[in-house]
């Protein structure tokens, strides 16, 4: 962390803290500068959302495990946000699920990727893909670093889960025929609506559920697992997001006009 003191009673002092830690890693070379922008926007959606794992991320949450624990080769796909806020949790996932774990950049350097390594090889990864010469295969019709992907990895995967937001390549990769499961707090982005399963969830709350889910859904059937997944739309888990945001939004205008009005 940074040297700034954040007094545990302060009310955004969780918010502040995952601030500190992004900055921290931003000048500890894991973070791009374009990151802290990216954070910032989907923070302001989660003010939206009221800062809560919803009942579709819930739901969301269920159909990711299943899709990851019915996979032949899943793998987790992690870029410098990720690192910086969530490496032990991807850890556990990546064991839970059998994942193998990844990194791929759109601002890539090998300075980064060795950052990002080592900040998953201390949270306990015993294996990290994509960094250097190992991203030596292509996302076809991607023309960012993105598509640098490992063979051994993203590039025969069947299943990736893509935390946080990453339109271009979500789109690349349902249409090599994978499933994509996104972590995006903006339910409106191209990552959450071209997405296979979305979690509109903050990825620090989202990452530990998904990691208890699926040791959980480990102990059911595949049958069950299956069945969750054909019963899961995600278009219509993304619409039950945006009426949570609309719902929220209209209460508290409601409670805003009362104030104003002296109600």
């Amino acid at each position: 962390m940074t040297n700034v003191e954040i007094p545990p009673e302060h009310p955004r002092a969780e918010s502040l803290k995952i601030r500190e830690k992004l900055i921290e890693n931003y000048v500890n070379g894991v973070v791009a500068s374009a990151g802290l922008i990216a954070h910032g926007r989907g923070e302001a959606f989660d003010y939206l959302l009221g800062e809560r794992t919803t009942e579709p991320a819930l739901k969301a949450i269920k159909a990711a495990a299943a899709a990851l624990l019915t996979a032949e080769r899943p793998v987790i796909s992690v870029n410098g946000n990720t690192a910086a806020l969530a490496a032990e949790d991807t850890v556990k996932l990546a064991k839970a699920a059998d994942a193998k774990i990844e990194v791929n950049l759109f601002y890539r350097s090998i300075e980064r990727e060795t950052a990002i390594k080592r900040l998953l090889e201390k949270a306990g990864a015993a294996e990290v893909l994509g960094v250097g010469e190992d991203a030596s295969a292509r996302i076809p019709e991607l023309t960012s670093e993105r598509r640098r992907v490992d063979p051994r990895g993203i590039l025969i995967a069947d299943v990736v889960l893509v935390p946080l937001e990453d339109g271009d390549r979500t789109e690349a990769l349902v249409r090599m025929g994978k499933k994509v499961i996104a972590i995006d707090l903006n339910p409106l982005s191209r990552t959450a609506q071209k997405a296979s399963i979305t979690i509109v969830d903050n990825v620090v709350r989202a990452m530990p559920k998904l990691v208890e889910t699926v040791k959980k859904l480990k102990m059911e059937s595949l049958d069950k697992r299956r069945k969750i997944l054909l019963q899961f739309d995600n278009h219509r888990n993304l619409a039950e997001s945006l009426n949570i945001i609309r719902e929220r939004l209209s209460k508290l205008a409601e409670e805003g006009k009362n104030i104003v009005f002296g109600k």
